[in-house]
C-alpha cells in the first residue's frame, strides 16, 4: 500500500482526508503537533477505520524529527498543517510566517532527500486578495495579499511552483461538513 504523509492529520480537513485515503486502500501517516487540533481527533479517525492510525506529535518546521519519518518509504505528501487565522495573522505575522512557509520548507526539503516527488497543498482563497471578478476561478490572478495568513499561502504557492516537485494546490473558500 502506499504511504502518505498528511501534516495537520488531526485537524478537520485532514481527519477527513486521512479517513478517506485509508478507505482507499492507502497508509496515510498522520504529522500533527495538535496546535490546531486535539487527540479526540485522533481517536476519531481510530474508531472510523476500526483500528490505530500512525500518528506522529511532532511540529512540520523541526527538521530532525520530519527528516526521521520520512525514513519510511512515502509515497507522497499531503500538507494541511498551518495556522489558519485571518485575524490572528494580523496581530501575530511572524507566528505565520515562521509556521506557515517554515513547515513547507522543511517538508520539501524532507521531499527531496528522500525521492518523493507528489505533494498536495492546502492553500486558501486569500490568495486572491480582492479580487475584480466574481466569482473567483482557478485563472483569477493573485492580488496584494490582505493578511499575513494569505501572504504566506502566496508565498507557499510560489515555493511549490519553483520546485522541481509534482504540486496540486487547494484552495478552500469555506470547507464545511461532517462525517457521518
Amino acid at each position: 500500500m502506499k504511504k502518505i504523509i498528511v501534516t495537520g492529520g488531526a485537524g478537520y480537513i485532514g481527519s477527513h482526508t486521512v479517513v478517506e485515503l485509508f478507505n482507499s486502500g492507502f497508509t496515510p501517516i498522520i504529522i500533527d503537533n495538535l496546535c490546531n487540533s486535539s487527540i479526540k481527533n485522533i481517536e476519531g479517525i481510530s474508531k472510523l477505520i476500526g483500528g490505530d492510525i500512525k500518528w506522529y506529535n511532532v511540529d512540520c518546521c523541526n527538521k530532525n524529527d520530519v527528516d526521521s519519518i520520512f525514513k519510511e518509504k512515502i509515497d507522497g505528501v499531503i500538507h494541511f498543517a498551518a495556522f489558519k487565522s485571518v485575524e490572528e495573522s494580523v496581530k501575530e505575522p511572524e507566528k505565520y510566517y515562521k509556521n506557515n512557509i517554515g513547515s513547507l520548507e522543511v517538508i520539501l526539503e524532507s521531499m527531496k532527500k528522500n525521492n518523493v516527488e507528489n505533494i498536495i497543498f492546502s492553500s486558501s482563497c486569500t490568495v486572491y486578495g480582492s479580487p475584480d471578478i466574481l466569482p473567483v476561478t482557478e485563472n483569477a490572478p493573485f492580488k496584494k495579499a490582505e493578511s499575513p495568513y494569505g501572504e504566506t499561502k502566496q508565498i507557499c504557492e510560489q515555493m511549490l511552483k519553483e520546485d522541481a516537485c509534482q504540486s496540486v494546490s487547494l484552495r478552500y473558500f469555506n470547507p464545511i461538513g461532517s462525517h457521518s
